[in-house]
């Protein structure tokens, strides 16, 4: 099935404390909501969507203009660093979306934040980052000289899939922390695709707080087994948003994107089923309902990544026997069943041949 391409979007916005006004812009966002993790210290949250083209930029449109209608940034107050209301908007392939086509959506999105919302628009990504954005070491890309009164300005830009991971440091001092921080950037020669900033939350905690961005290379556990090496006392772990399963780690348990992404398209499919009212549309959707729940739920163990991989790659074909599947909602299962299929171990393949097999030609097209 032929579409626009399937797309995610994680926007960062300066509101982590009223859950109205973050209930109100993730409504906005019209796209399939993934996920929203507000965090009360650092006055931020992050709302997850995705989509084909056309849905996601209509709804991060729509997004962005709640939170210029509801956020105030003059008396804003948080740990995080920030620029506007609707602080910073990546745009992330998936499936077979590629980065190039990404950046085209960056574009668009940035433009339509201008010319409709009169939000002045920073471009990140490949040659300017957010910390030269937040210091004051760039220009205006569209828009200015002046900001917008109350929302400031919006960062838009495109990148691949990151991990959002946080970890509390206790009985680590703040400069202790920075200075650890500083060694584990992979800008000061620490580990592969590591960004770290150290914020001091309420009740004196310290938080290791980091961009995880070569997934691949630096999973979650490769920086707690460094930090486990290098002696430090690991405390709580946190996931910010979504974890792509190949990188998940226990912390990212109910929190995997290709879960999401499955559930989103199960709950997108319910949906359209409970319309038609007869009997077998709504005895289907109430087996799609369940699946919603447990697709967002789904945990880190290997033969959880398994399952969730089968019952992914089985709804599209469930979904096309109804005739109400769509261009967008295989993309989503087709993602979220590969992604799964990506984390699943040699020593799983070998354990488990026939249930390996039978997933492969269901992907396979088979």
């Amino acid at each position: 099935m032929e579409g626009e391409g399937l797309f995610e979007s994680v926007p960062n916005f300066s509101e982590g404390r009223r859950n109205d006004v973050i209930a109100a812009i993730a409504q906005a966002g019209g796209a399939h909501v993934l996920d929203v993790d507000a965090d009360p210290d650092h006055h931020r949250a992050v709302i997850s969507l995705a989509g084909e083209r056309r849905r996601l930029v209509d709804g991060l449109l729509g997004a962005v203009g709640a939170a210029v209608q509801q956020i105030d940034v003059r008396a804003h107050s948080g740990v995080h660093p920030r620029v506007g209301a609707a602080d910073v908007v990546p745009i992330v392939p998936l499936g077979s979306s590629t980065l190039a086509s990404a950046r085209d959506v960056a574009r668009e999105v940035g433009e339509r934040i201008w010319s409709e919302l009169r939000v002045p628009v920073y471009w990140y990504g490949e040659h300017r980052s957010l910390a030269d954005i937040r210091a004051g070491r760039a220009s205006l890309d569209l828009g200015g000289p002046d900001l917008h009164p109350t929302a400031g300005a919006v960062s838009v830009g495109a990148r691949l899939t990151l991990v959002a991971f946080n970890v509390l440091l206790p009985g680590m001092s703040v400069a202790a922390a920075r200075h650890l921080a500083r060694s584990l950037r992979e800008s000061h020669s620490g580990m592969r695709g590591v960004q770290a900033l150290v914020f001091e939350l309420s009740g004196a905690r310290v938080q290791l707080s980091m961009n995880l961005f070569r997934v691949d290379e630096t999973p979650p556990a490769a920086v707690i087994a460094e930090l486990v090496r290098r002696g430090v006392v690991v405390g709580e772990q946190q996931v910010v948003g979504l974890c792509p399963a190949l990188a998940a780690s226990e912390a990212g348990g109910g929190r995997l994107l290709e879960g999401r992404l499955a559930s989103a398209a199960a709950r997108a499919g319910a949906s359209r089923l409970k319309e038609r009212r007869d009997e077998e549309s709504l005895a289907l959707a109430r087996r799609l309902d369940r699946e919603v729940e447990a697709l967002a739920a789904l945990g880190t163990g290997q033969v959880e990544l398994l399952g969730g991989a089968e019952r992914a790659a089985a709804l599209a074909p469930v979904l096309r026997a109804t005739g109400i599947i769509d261009g967008e909602l295989f993309a989503m299962l087709d993602a979220a069943a590969r992604g799964l299929r990506a984390a699943l171990s040699e020593e799983t393949a070998a354990a488990y041949p026939a249930r390996m097999a039978a997933l492969d030609r269901r992907l396979d097209g088979g």
